[in-house]
């Protein structure tokens, strides 16, 4: 595989001086494929044989370890979650199933209530086919609310690197304050994943993954200005093998190995995990193109790879090409999370898609939801008791126009072309008195915190909820730091209150009182190593709807030769527009 940039080191660890506690434990030690922890017996807990990294010998052996793809858990409850990891030996094999011989696997598992499995509790065998590319889904009831639990597999002598996850609180309790990481777009070709990283060493207990986790383009159709630091593997995805391969070569990336292996995920795919700017059964390309006959063979393709390459529960498992990815996951009392999915049920993008001035965006029968989800969100919101409700979905809620004075463009991807859809959510949870209602999304490539209102066309509407948004892990390369004062969206829609164009993701602790969110930044992505930083500060009071900055790290400007904030606001435009 070609890459352009330098080389990462194979053995990454945490910066020096850091305390090596149970986490940084896990993200340094626990990384490399094959590492074995000892196990002894404890009185009076279950226990089992040491797994030693020993190679077996005769018909079942493999020639290596194929834990190359790390391991992952995800959808936590208050007593269990699901397990995660695929088998390859070599992940970039072009037929999609990594190199590993045409058998089934029995592979094993361990969960324990320490980091050196000194107290298993739980182990079990898992089958690994070759059908489903030699992935694992191990979905797990019966634990202890509550509770951080430690996780590993074994098969054919190798050891898996261990994984970190957690139980959600008792129904009936709020349980401690919640740190919870949320990212989007991770664009292979245009960075290193060191956010990911950085993620990691946050040591949340949960992180959402709100979409283009993978991109579709082969290498070369997707570039940034200097040229992309690497380089994808095979065509664009369009079969289930090259799908299977595209998703191996992301998973092959230590940085965001680790960060799976941290925390639990709650995952929803948005349109590069599928195509550029699908919408249910109608492609990139439009309805009325020859790509529309095999779309459904490639939707299909798509959610089938994604399932394999994800920690999700047996109800996600994709039925030809539909697939049920929008879910509720309780924590406790404090938070609800509602997981949104705004591709598969779509109408198709209005007037040509773009930023338009466009009356079929307010068109009260387009949905970008879908009728059923619509009504499984707002029976949510009804039947709902916490403290925070939390939507997880992909493209920008609020009002965004681009011009000043009377004539009103917007996305016609994100929730403006789909006006009525919105008013029907607001109005949604202000009629069940949802307590705290916050959208959380991803896509556009930068941090914005908006308010949001109950009419965006009129400054002295009520704000009525609140949004962040989370810039993208490497998607458009290292961008800038930003001066919201001069931000022309910010003048133009007075109830979007920051935004940033570095790269990153957003660090929140949600407790009963407040939730507070770091929009965390990264001065460069184009090589590894960058550290990051809190670029600005915002809290959400209990009760109290929209966002209130509390901190905000002062703008530097850009080097002599390097691109202006207007140029680069022009090229995020362009970007969410219309991406090749």
């Amino acid at each position: 595989m070609a890459d352009a940039g330098p080389s990462r080191p194979t053995n990454p660890v945490l910066p020096s001086g850091r305390a090596l506690d149970r986490r940084s434990f896990l993200v340094t030690s626990g990384l490399a494929a094959g590492t074995a922890v000892a196990v002894t017996g404890v009185p009076g807990t279950a226990h089992a044989a040491a797994w030693e990294p020993a190679g077996r010998r005769g018909p079942g052996a493999l020639p290596a370890s194929p834990f190359t793809l790390g391991v992952a858990s995800g959808d936590p409850d208050h007593d269990g979650f699901v397990l995660w990891t695929r088998l390859a030996l070599n992940p970039l094999a072009e037929d999609g199933l990594g190199g590993m011989p045409a058998r089934t696997f029995p592979v094993e598992w361990q969960i324990a209530s320490d980091e050196r499995f000194r107290r298993i509790v739980r182990r079990g065998v898992a089958a690994a086919r070759p059908e489903s590319a030699h992935s694992v889904h191990v979905e797990l009831n019966g634990l202890r609310p509550g509770r951080e639990y430690w996780y590993r597999f074994r098969v054919a002598g190798h050891v898996s690197p261990v994984g970190l996850t957690r139980t959600a609180p008792r129904s009936d309790s709020f349980g401690p304050a919640l740190t919870m990481a949320f990212v989007s777009c991770s664009q292979f070709e245009h960075g290193y994943f060191t956010a990911y990283r950085r993620l990691a060493e946050e040591q949340p207990d949960l992180v959402l993954h709100l979409g283009d986790y993978q991109y579709e383009y082969k290498k070369g159709v997707y570039t940034i200005p200097g040229g992309n630091v690497r380089d994808h593997e095979g065509p664009e995805t369009v079969t289930l093998a090259t799908y299977r391969q595209r998703h191996a070569q992301y998973k092959s990336d230590l940085d965001l190995q680790a960060a799976h292996a941290a925390a639990p995920w709650l995952v929803v795919f948005d349109d590069h995990e599928v195509e550029n700017n699908w919408a249910d059964e109608v492609p990139e390309a439009g309805s009325d193109t020859p790509d529309a006959a095999d779309f459904r063979k490639r939707r299909a393709a798509a959610f089938k790879a994604y399932y394999e390459n994800m920690p999700l529960r047996r109800s996600s498992v994709p039925k030809n090409y539909d697939m049920r990815l929008y879910r509720r996951i309780r924590w406790g009392r404090l938070a609800n999370f509602h997981m949104l999915d705004t591709r598969q049920f779509r109408d198709d993008q209005a007037c040509g898609d773009g930023y338009k001035d466009c009356a079929d965006a307010s068109n009260p029968a387009r949905s970008i939801t879908g009728a059923a989800q619509e009504k499984w969100l707002l029976d949510g919101f009804r039947r709902s008791g916490a403290r925070w409700d939390v939507l997880g979905q992909q493209v920008f809620f609020a009002q965004r126009d681009n011009t000043a004075g009377p004539v009103k463009k917007t996305s016609m991807d994100s929730w403006d072309g789909y006006v009525a859809s919105r008013d029907r959510i607001t109005k949604g949870w202000l009629d069940a008195k949802v307590r705290n209602p916050v959208v959380l999304t991803g896509d556009v490539h930068a941090h914005w915190a908006s308010d949001l209102k109950a009419n965006y066309d009129d400054p002295a509407s009520a704000v009525v909820g609140s949004e962040l948004v989370c810039s993208s892990i490497t998607s458009g390369g290292d961008g800038a730091d930003s001066d919201p004062a001069t931000h022309p969206f910010l003048k133009i829609n007075p109830h979007l209150k920051f935004y940033n164009n570095q790269r990153g993701y957003v660090l929140t602790r949600i407790g009963k009182d407040e939730l507070k969110a770091d929009f965390k930044t990264l001065p460069y992505v184009r090589t590894p190593g960058a550290t990051a930083s809190v670029k600005a500060t915002f809290v959400i009071e209990d009760r109290v709807p929209g966002v209130k900055q509390t901190y905000l790290r002062p703008y530097a400007a850009p080097r002599v030769g390097v691109k202006s904030e207007r140029d680069i606001i022009q090229e995020t435009i362009e970007n969410e527009t219309a991406r090749p």
